[in-house]
């Protein structure tokens, strides 16, 4: 049995979970989400909890439970806390800037870079070299950040670049005389 697919979701207070075929909605304090399910994955709820389950041990029943568990959960963390994730700007002159729902990236270019808050996703620069992206939906958080860092990723000589908080960047030597 799936270690993760086995376990159940717990759900919070003020968080209300619609089962259809097909398709599960979650309603919270931060917003609503809805995901599609596989037709074969059995999802229920008992108790306050949401069970998934599975109809045979063959491997694709096997990997969509462990899948389906997780998108549920992250959709149920979602509505009640959110996501969000934390970028950092080295170099010197880099910055970025909050403009309305746009950030706008001086990041070495001979022109500022601007990015456009999808809907659900809002931004945050509490220093010219900090971003923090936040939303309800995890996947779409993370997407946003990896294109936020696509701009400028970090360069393994000096540093410089848009990295996430706690990335470790591997070092190289450089030329020697």
């Amino acid at each position: 049995m799936s270690r993760i697919g086995k376990q159940p979701i717990p759900v919070p207070d003020g968080v209300s979970v619609s089962i259809e075929p097909e398709v599960v909605r979650v309603n919270g304090p931060k917003g609503n989400l809805e995901q599609r399910v596989p037709r074969e994955i059995a999802v229920e709820q008992q108790d306050g909890e949401i069970v998934v389950t599975r109809p045979t041990d063959r491997g694709e029943h096997r990997a969509l439970h462990g899948l389906t568990r997780s998108l549920i959960a992250n959709m149920v963390q979602g509505v009640t806390e959110g996501f969000q994730k934390n970028l950092q700007i080295q170099g010197v002159g880099y910055r970025a800037q909050l403009q309305g729902n746009k950030i706008v990236l001086a990041v070495g270019y001979s022109h500022p870079v601007e990015i456009n808050a999808p809907a659900g996703i809002e931004f945050e620069v509490p220093q010219p070299t900090q971003i923090i992206v936040r939303g309800i939906d995890k996947q779409a958080v993370g997407e946003v950040a990896a294109r936020i860092r696509k701009v400028r990723p970090p360069e393994p000589y000096k540093g410089k670049g848009i990295r996430y908080q706690d990335e470790y960047v591997a070092r190289k030597v450089g030329k020697r005389a």
